[in-house]
């Protein structure tokens, strides 16, 4: 490690934010986590890569300097990860071989990762806050691509690919920013300075 890479360390120290290390983890942990639940659904064994997924979820709780606060974001993203993709399995536009309770309902495995993708916005998405345009524009690609990812290794079937891929895109172009915008109210990772008081 050279001279300014231990310096832009000590200056992430010194302003409470994740270090370099804990960003590695975060974004080791989060692809392990998230081919586990795909692999899972894809598998008929939802169950596993879901239980993978919480295990990670609750890791990074647990070193979180404010874990309510994490817990809250995860919770929330949780929420309308549900509302979304019960929205989608509603229209029709996606099936899925396992973990769905019903067939107008999101399976578990999915709203599980959307709890998983709340892990990212403090610690490995940090750059992103404070701009909802570059948000939305990788949230028009990143989620089409992800999910057309899944649908590739067995998690999911289109029944439109081309209606369920603009829907996902223009959903994400909106929830990307707004996960973005709720991580900055419930933002458990960074440690506050003294006499500035922390949300969440």
């Amino acid at each position: 490690m050279n001279a300014a890479s231990r310096q832009a360390g000590r200056a992430e120290r010194d302003a409470g934010l994740p270090s370099r290390r804990r960003k590695v983890a975060n974004f080791v942990l989060f692809q392990a986590a998230w081919f586990a639940a795909v692999l899972g659904a894809a598998r008929q064994v939802p169950l596993w890569g879901t239980a993978c997924v919480v295990a990670v979820i609750g890791w990074h709780v647990a070193i979180s300097a404010r874990p309510a606060a994490e817990a809250r974001l995860v919770a929330l993203a949780c929420c309308i990860g549900f509302a979304f993709e019960s929205a989608m399995a509603v229209q029709g536009l996606v099936r899925y071989p396992s973990g769905q309770p019903a067939a107008a309902l999101a399976p578990y495995w999915l709203v599980a990762l959307w709890g998983l993708l709340a892990i990212s916005p403090n610690v490995t998405l940090r750059w992103l806050k404070g701009r909802p345009v570059l948000a939305a524009a990788i949230g028009a690609v990143a989620g089409p691509a992800a999910f057309a990812s899944g649908a590739r290794l067995g998690a999911a079937n289109f029944t439109d690919s081309a209606r369920a891929l603009v829907a996902i895109g223009v959903s994400w172009a909106v929830l990307l920013p707004a996960l973005m915008w709720l991580s900055e109210r419930y933002d458990g990772v960074v440690v506050p300075r003294p006499g500035k008081a922390p949300h969440g």
